[in-house]
């Protein structure tokens, strides 16, 4: 079944929507939706490499839109929304201590929780909640998000060849190892924050 899955989504990858659908989806993860862009971005860079600096710079801009948008959650909208987003990845009950963190360390945090499997929405929803600085936002969720597709591209770029065929070779395992690593993304938001 995971091989079936598999060459449909490396069919899908090459499909001329495939680009529009990889910005919706990574700006829909930076403000409220669960699946990060990584799982459309590593086999649209594996289905064409010549391609993977413009899959990058699509989700970065997409990301960081996004990130604007959970911004406009939490300043404006948390109480009707952005409590329930936060509520739902279990983010809630430690949002008083995330306040003083901010305070103290804001543009850190922005910084190494965009590289992390941490949902991104928490960091973009909190700023806004927080009234951290916009333009500081905007910069260093540039600068992180940036840096994590660009380097996932790059490393999918060169190592391209090899890392399809270990794809192919062990998907059942890989698969299970990515999943456990979205579950620990959501146990360490509760133990982080």
């Amino acid at each position: 079944m995971l091989g079936r899955l598999y060459l449909w989504t490396m069919r899908m990858a090459a499909h001329p929507r495939a680009v529009p659908a990889l910005a919706l989806v990574s700006f829909s993860e930076s403000s409220f939706f669960p699946i990060p862009p990584d799982v459309m971005l590593v086999p649209m860079v594996l289905a064409a490499r010549e391609r993977a600096w413009r899959i990058a710079t699509v989700c970065t801009i997409a990301s960081v839109i996004g990130g604007l948008g959970g911004y406009a959650i939490g300043a404006l909208l948390y109480e009707s929304i952005g409590h329930a987003i936060l509520d739902f990845y279990g983010a809630v009950d430690d949002f008083a201590g995330l306040a003083e963190l901010y305070r103290e360390w804001g543009l850190w945090v922005i910084l190494i929780k965009g590289l992390t499997p941490i949902p991104y929405k928490v960091v973009t929803i909190a700023s806004g909640a927080f009234a951290f600085d916009p333009l500081t936002f905007v910069a260093a969720s540039i600068a992180t998000r940036g840096a994590r597709f660009y380097l996932l591209a790059a490393a999918l770029w060169y190592w391209g060849p090899q890392i399809r065929g270990l794809l192919e070779r062990y998907l059942g395992p890989i698969t299970w190892g990515i999943l456990a690593l979205v579950v620990l993304g959501f146990v360490a938001l509760r133990w982080v924050f």
